[in-house]
């Protein structure tokens, strides 16, 4: 009996042990999922908060992209419309500017009858003296040379000149070239020239042409002057000088001559 009691003792403490392991398992599994569904909420309040964060960071871009849409609008219409307005300005001023022939102005069909027209400061001839460059000076002293054309042009209407002579002289004064042999006609409103080139600088930055010319009738004075142009360089440059007349020509006078006595005279004295 005694063995009997002991075996029951025994097994009775075996399923103490077991319902203490099974208790003990289920309480470390109550907690493990106790733990579980407690970090399954902070992962959701976690994602929440996530959420909640690229919620305000999109309407904060939101909100930057409407200010900076509102910006460039104040700022670039202004822009464009003033571009618009000036384009319109610029196209009434070219139109201003469009070449307008003689044609298109008011017609006058009135005319005078009783008008006649005389040449202006008459001249029946002159002696013309003409500035010229064959270079000019920039920088430190520096030549920069010139191409020289001469320009002689006849402005009577009617009547020719004779162009007598034309000789180029350098910065001393000294004769470099006289280009006519004998004189020459020029007819009513024509031109004659002489170049001198650019490599040719022997007349200096004081160059000059005496001109001579005369008419057989009174006539206006003709436009005589010198043209200097360069364009070798990145930027040309050029002037003209006209001339200035230093003699003004008149008709001679014949100083009359002493009358001799005849013999005849003496004798009858």
């Amino acid at each position: 009996m005694r063995h009997a009691d002991v075996n029951d003792h025994g097994a009775g403490t075996c399923l103490s042990l077991d319902v203490l392991s099974v208790g003990r398992t289920l309480l470390v599994s109550r907690g493990r999922l106790q733990r579980d569904r407690q970090g399954t909420g902070v992962d959701s309040n976690s994602d929440a908060t996530d959420q909640a964060s690229a919620d305000h960071v999109d309407a904060f871009i939101r909100q930057l992209k409407l200010l900076i849409a509102g910006l460039v609008a104040v700022v670039l219409l202004p822009l464009l419309i003033y571009t618009w307005y000036l384009d319109r300005r610029l196209d009434s001023f070219e139109l201003t500017l469009q070449h307008r022939p003689p044609d298109s102005l008011e017609s006058d069909e009135s005319s005078r009858v009783d008008l006649a027209y005389e040449p202006v400061a008459p001249s029946q001839g002159q002696v013309v003296y003409v500035p010229a460059y064959s270079h000019v000076y920039h920088g430190d002293g520096q030549p920069y040379l010139l191409t020289i054309t001469l320009s002689i042009r006849n402005t009577s209407l009617d009547r020719p000149i004779t162009v007598r002579s034309v000789k180029y002289q350098a910065t001393d004064g000294r004769l470099l070239k006289s280009y006519l042999d004998q004189p020459v006609k020029l007819p009513p409103l024509g031109t004659t020239e002489v170049v001198i080139s650019r490599e040719d600088s022997a007349g200096g930055s004081g160059a000059n042409f005496i001109v001579e010319w005369f008419a057989r009738e009174a006539v206006t004075a003709p436009i005589i002057e010198a043209v200097m142009i360069d364009t070798s360089g990145e930027q040309g440059i050029s002037f003209a000088r006209r001339g200035e007349v230093v003699r003004e020509a008149r008709l001679a006078t014949v100083a009359p001559t002493e009358s001799t006595p005849s013999n005849n005279g003496s004798a009858a004295n």
